[in-house]
Protein backbone atom coordinates (compact mmCIF):
# COMPACT_ATOMS: atom_id res chain seq x y z
CA UNK A 1 0.00 0.00 0.00
CA UNK A 2 1.54 3.50 -1.20
CA UNK A 3 2.00 5.79 1.41
CA UNK A 4 0.83 8.69 0.01
CA UNK A 5 -1.20 10.32 -3.25
CA UNK A 6 -0.81 12.45 -5.70
CA UNK A 7 -3.68 14.29 -4.80
CA UNK A 8 -3.92 16.77 -7.89
CA UNK A 9 -4.07 13.59 -9.75
CA UNK A 10 -6.52 11.60 -7.46
CA UNK A 11 -10.47 12.03 -6.95
CA UNK A 12 -12.62 10.31 -4.35
CA UNK A 13 -15.63 8.89 -6.76
CA UNK A 14 -18.66 8.65 -4.95
CA UNK A 15 -21.38 6.12 -6.39
CA UNK A 16 -25.34 6.62 -5.98
CA UNK A 17 -25.40 8.16 -3.05
CA UNK A 18 -28.75 10.14 -3.87
CA UNK A 19 -32.00 11.35 -1.75
CA UNK A 20 -34.06 8.86 -3.85
CA UNK A 21 -32.23 5.92 -2.85
CA UNK A 22 -31.09 7.30 1.26
CA UNK A 23 -32.79 9.68 2.34
CA UNK A 24 -35.94 9.22 4.31
CA UNK A 25 -38.30 11.04 1.86
CA UNK A 26 -36.67 9.30 -0.80
CA UNK A 27 -38.22 6.49 -3.48
CA UNK A 28 -36.38 3.18 -1.78
CA UNK A 29 -37.83 4.16 1.79
CA UNK A 30 -41.45 4.84 0.38
CA UNK A 31 -40.82 1.08 -1.42
CA UNK A 32 -39.62 -0.07 2.00
CA UNK A 33 -36.10 -1.11 0.96
CA UNK A 34 -33.16 0.29 2.98
CA UNK A 35 -30.81 -1.27 4.91
CA UNK A 36 -28.85 0.14 8.02
CA UNK A 37 -25.25 0.38 6.60
CA UNK A 38 -26.41 2.39 3.75
CA UNK A 39 -28.09 4.65 6.14
CA UNK A 40 -24.96 5.06 7.62
CA UNK A 41 -22.63 5.50 4.61
CA UNK A 42 -22.99 9.37 4.16
CA UNK A 43 -21.83 9.96 7.80
CA UNK A 44 -18.74 8.30 7.21
CA UNK A 45 -17.72 9.38 4.02
CA UNK A 46 -17.93 13.51 4.38
CA UNK A 47 -14.92 13.72 6.13
CA UNK A 48 -12.53 12.49 3.50
CA UNK A 49 -14.79 14.21 1.23
CA UNK A 50 -13.69 17.90 2.93
CA UNK A 51 -10.43 16.02 3.89
CA UNK A 52 -9.76 15.13 -0.58
CA UNK A 53 -10.56 18.35 -1.88
CA UNK A 54 -8.79 20.36 1.06
CA UNK A 55 -5.73 18.13 0.13
CA UNK A 56 -6.14 19.11 -4.29
CA UNK A 57 -8.53 16.31 -5.33
CA UNK A 58 -11.78 16.30 -6.47
CA UNK A 59 -15.12 14.64 -5.24
CA UNK A 60 -17.32 13.11 -8.23
CA UNK A 61 -20.63 12.10 -7.78
CA UNK A 62 -22.28 9.87 -9.93
CA UNK A 63 -26.37 9.79 -10.23
CA UNK A 64 -28.15 7.15 -10.93
CA UNK A 65 -30.75 8.72 -13.19
CA UNK A 66 -34.02 7.48 -14.73
CA UNK A 67 -34.81 9.02 -17.80
CA UNK A 68 -38.50 9.72 -19.22
CA UNK A 69 -39.74 7.69 -22.01
CA UNK A 70 -42.86 7.62 -23.85
CA UNK A 71 -45.89 9.90 -22.08
CA UNK A 72 -43.10 10.45 -19.38
CA UNK A 73 -43.00 7.00 -18.21
CA UNK A 74 -39.32 6.05 -16.58
CA UNK A 75 -37.14 3.98 -18.75
CA UNK A 76 -36.72 0.97 -16.32
CA UNK A 77 -34.42 -1.61 -16.95
CA UNK A 78 -36.71 -4.90 -16.65
CA UNK A 79 -34.32 -6.40 -14.02
CA UNK A 80 -34.82 -3.35 -11.78
CA UNK A 81 -38.31 -3.31 -12.57
CA UNK A 82 -38.78 -6.43 -11.21
CA UNK A 83 -36.37 -5.99 -8.42
CA UNK A 84 -38.06 -2.59 -7.47
CA UNK A 85 -41.89 -1.98 -8.57
CA UNK A 86 -42.59 1.02 -6.72
CA UNK A 87 -40.17 3.05 -8.70
CA UNK A 88 -42.43 5.63 -10.63
CA UNK A 89 -42.22 8.95 -12.93
CA UNK A 90 -40.32 11.49 -11.19
CA UNK A 91 -38.19 8.57 -9.11
CA UNK A 92 -34.22 9.81 -10.26
CA UNK A 93 -35.32 12.23 -12.63
CA UNK A 94 -32.58 14.35 -14.37
CA UNK A 95 -32.47 17.36 -12.31
CA UNK A 96 -34.56 16.69 -9.27
CA UNK A 97 -33.76 16.27 -6.22
CA UNK A 98 -34.33 12.68 -5.75
CA UNK A 99 -31.60 11.74 -8.31
CA UNK A 100 -29.42 14.93 -6.36
CA UNK A 101 -26.87 13.90 -4.27
CA UNK A 102 -27.39 14.15 -0.40
CA UNK A 103 -26.74 17.14 0.98
CA UNK A 104 -24.52 15.81 3.80
CA UNK A 105 -22.04 15.30 1.21
CA UNK A 106 -21.62 17.72 -0.69
CA UNK A 107 -19.79 20.15 -2.58
CA UNK A 108 -19.15 17.65 -5.01
CA UNK A 109 -16.94 18.92 -7.61
CA UNK A 110 -18.04 16.74 -10.46
CA UNK A 111 -21.65 15.09 -11.62
CA UNK A 112 -21.99 12.21 -13.77
CA UNK A 113 -25.18 11.00 -14.92
CA UNK A 114 -25.71 7.36 -15.04
CA UNK A 115 -28.14 4.69 -16.14
CA UNK A 116 -26.51 1.51 -15.50
CA UNK A 117 -24.81 -0.21 -12.89
CA UNK A 118 -20.92 1.11 -14.21
CA UNK A 119 -20.24 5.39 -13.99
CA UNK A 120 -18.56 4.67 -17.02
CA UNK A 121 -21.19 2.93 -19.11
CA UNK A 122 -21.73 5.61 -21.79
CA UNK A 123 -21.28 8.51 -19.84
CA UNK A 124 -18.93 11.55 -19.65
CA UNK A 125 -16.61 9.86 -16.86
CA UNK A 126 -13.63 9.23 -18.67
CA UNK A 127 -13.70 12.43 -20.82
CA UNK A 128 -14.03 14.34 -17.39
CA UNK A 129 -11.09 12.26 -15.56
CA UNK A 130 -8.65 13.15 -18.50
CA UNK A 131 -9.63 17.02 -18.73
CA UNK A 132 -9.28 17.35 -15.30
CA UNK A 133 -6.09 15.15 -14.45
CA UNK A 134 -7.26 12.46 -12.64
CA UNK A 135 -5.41 9.22 -12.81
CA UNK A 136 -6.79 7.46 -9.54
CA UNK A 137 -9.83 7.14 -7.46
CA UNK A 138 -10.41 6.34 -4.63
CA UNK A 139 -14.23 4.44 -4.44
CA UNK A 140 -17.53 4.74 -2.26
CA UNK A 141 -20.75 4.18 -2.27
CA UNK A 142 -23.95 2.10 -2.94
CA UNK A 143 -24.15 -0.59 -3.57
CA UNK A 144 -21.47 -2.79 -3.08
CA UNK A 145 -22.33 -5.51 -5.70
CA UNK A 146 -23.38 -3.64 -8.11
CA UNK A 147 -22.72 0.33 -8.86
CA UNK A 148 -19.53 -0.13 -6.94
CA UNK A 149 -18.14 -3.21 -8.69
CA UNK A 150 -19.20 -2.66 -11.70
CA UNK A 151 -17.23 1.24 -12.06
CA UNK A 152 -13.91 -0.41 -10.14
CA UNK A 153 -13.66 -2.98 -12.81
CA UNK A 154 -14.41 -0.93 -16.05
CA UNK A 155 -12.05 1.56 -14.26
CA UNK A 156 -9.27 -1.49 -14.01
CA UNK A 157 -9.69 -2.53 -17.76
CA UNK A 158 -8.64 1.72 -18.32
CA UNK A 159 -5.70 0.90 -16.59
CA UNK A 160 -6.43 3.65 -13.70
CA UNK A 161 -5.76 2.33 -10.40
CA UNK A 162 -8.73 2.56 -7.80
CA UNK A 163 -8.55 2.03 -4.15
CA UNK A 164 -11.87 0.66 -2.72
CA UNK A 165 -13.01 1.62 0.98
CA UNK A 166 -14.41 -1.21 2.56
CA UNK A 167 -16.29 0.08 5.03
CA UNK A 168 -17.25 3.03 2.61
CA UNK A 169 -19.57 1.13 0.43
CA UNK A 170 -22.75 -1.13 1.52
CA UNK A 171 -25.01 -3.48 0.13
CA UNK A 172 -28.48 -4.86 0.71
CA UNK A 173 -26.62 -7.18 3.39
CA UNK A 174 -23.26 -8.03 5.05
CA UNK A 175 -22.84 -11.17 3.52
CA UNK A 176 -23.06 -9.96 0.01
CA UNK A 177 -21.31 -6.64 0.24
CA UNK A 178 -18.19 -9.01 2.38
CA UNK A 179 -18.37 -11.44 -1.07
CA UNK A 180 -18.72 -8.11 -3.11
CA UNK A 181 -15.04 -6.72 -1.49
CA UNK A 182 -13.51 -10.15 -1.86
CA UNK A 183 -14.11 -10.30 -5.52
CA UNK A 184 -12.37 -7.29 -5.90
CA UNK A 185 -9.34 -7.85 -4.56
CA UNK A 186 -7.24 -8.95 -7.79
CA UNK A 187 -8.58 -5.61 -9.81
CA UNK A 188 -8.13 -2.73 -6.60
CA UNK A 189 -6.55 -2.12 -3.47
CA UNK A 190 -8.43 -2.44 -0.23
CA UNK A 191 -8.59 0.14 2.17
CA UNK A 192 -10.19 1.36 5.04
CA UNK A 193 -11.76 4.83 5.21
CA UNK A 194 -9.44 5.19 8.48
CA UNK A 195 -6.13 4.14 6.05
CA UNK A 196 -7.17 6.18 3.70
CA UNK A 197 -7.60 9.66 5.60
CA UNK A 198 -4.13 8.91 6.93
CA UNK A 199 -2.62 8.63 3.45
CA UNK A 200 -4.69 11.79 2.10
CA UNK A 201 -3.33 13.79 5.43
CA UNK A 202 0.39 12.95 4.65
CA UNK A 203 0.08 13.78 0.90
Amino acid sequence: MERTFDMRRTGLILVDLQNDFIHPNGAYARGGAGAAAIAALPARLKDLARAVQAAGGLVIATQFTLVAGRGGEPLIAPHLKDLRPFLRAGDFAPGSWGQDVLDELKPVDLKVEKVAYSAFYQTRLEWLLRKTGIERLIAGGIVTNGGVSSTVRDAHVRDIPVTVLSDGCAAFSPAIHEAAIEALKPVAEVATIAQVLERVSAS
